[in-house]
């Protein structure tokens, strides 16, 4: 932008404002001696116009928005975002958000300050938030994204079918039939493609699934044990079971303990995600591993890309699972 043309745009900025064009230049440059609802305000107008606005903090700033940050799951994301904005000399702002209010107050502090972009690791931002980032100028990419993402909206997850088949895959070569599943909530994206994939390994081995043997529940440890207590106590139980994710395998392992049972011998258990603590498991926990850092790193790496050749770039990537088979699973008993 020619010098001229850039003070004309500034002056037009600072009169649509109702501030000096000093002030303007202050929040561009990013000055900390502005009001933060000025700030936020004249930061939108300069987005708007093409400016980069500088945050007030001194240094690039990327925000990662998360649900919670108390599991491994969590940790192995928050990590992943964490070495990729280091290796890139930029800071990490986490904060966790639950519902449209909580992100009103983030956006409001985010744009106040300035942001690189942000990473959202949680069911928000429905069409609402969509549209004051958009006019907020803040670039935005999903990990994980709880529904699948329109067009326009960049995303990093995972092969989720393909996890839940091979889950499947492997027990069916152990020699097991009945094998149940506990999948994570309706309706999550995540979730669907996992028991997807369960169904389609079932019926390409001719095996039909048996629909009192699917269960679904959050992704906590409570839900694995609770279900899994369910369905060992059915008439005929099954000799393996698919979990939704590792936490919700360690509630099976649980309930095996509970009932003075264990597994491989009494029920096989395969996880999903491959959290450092599934080693650690008694015993170690057979799981799908789900490159949960990496696609942290992919995510903060397209967000981070250079506008001008972020347009080729694919809406959503989704990176290998793979399976990792470790003492919890094996042929079931004669």
């Amino acid at each position: 932008m020619a010098r001229d043309a850039r003070r004309s745009t500034l002056v037009d900025i600072a009169a649509g404002a109702g501030v000096s064009v000093s002030t303007v230049s202050k929040v561009l440059n990013g000055r900390t001696d502005v009001a933060a609802g000025t700030r936020a305000r004249i930061a939108i107008l300069l987005r708007q116009h093409g400016y980069q606005v500088a945050s007030r903090l001194g240094f690039g700033v990327v925000d990662l928005l998360i649900a919670d940050l108390h599991s491994p799951w969590a940790e192995e994301l928050l990590r992943g975002t964490l070495e990729a904005a280091n290796e890139a000399g930029t800071s990490v702002i986490a904060t966790t958000v639950h519902s449209p209010q909580e992100f009103d107050a983030w956006l409001d502090r985010a744009t106040a300050r300035g942001t690189d972009g942000v990473l959202c690791v949680l069911r928000l931002p429905g069409r609402r938030e969509l549209r004051r980032l958009a006019a907020a100028r803040i670039p935005l990419v999903m990990i994980d994204p709880a529904t699948e993402p329109g067009d326009g909206i960049r995303s990093v997850g995972t092969t989720n079918w393909h996890g839940g088949m091979t889950a499947t895959r492997h027990l069916i070569g152990l020699g097991h039939r009945r094998i149940a599943i506990i999948g994570g909530p309706p309706g999550l994206w995540s979730s669907q493609a996992r028991l997807d994939g369960y169904r389609a390994a079932l019926q390409a081995a001719g095996l039909s699934p048996d629909e009192g043997l699917i269960r679904q529940g959050d992704f906590m440890v409570t839900a694995g044990r609770a279900q899994a207590t369910e369905l060992l106590g059915l008439a005929e139980p099954p000799t393996a079971v698919v979990a939704g994710n590792d936490s919700q395998a360690f509630g099976v392992l649980q309930a095996l303990r509970e009932r003075g049972l264990r597994a491989p011998d009494d029920l096989s258990v395969v996880g999903f995600d491959d959290v450092p603590v599934a080693s650690w498991a008694a015993p170690p926990l057979t799981t799908i591993r789900q490159p949960l850092a990496a696609m942290a790193a992919s995510g903060f790496r397209m967000l981070r890309s250079d506008p001008a050749t972020a347009a080729g770039e694919p809406h959503h990537i989704e990176l290998a699972t793979t399976l990792v088979v470790r003492e919890s699973t094996g042929p079931p008993r004669p």
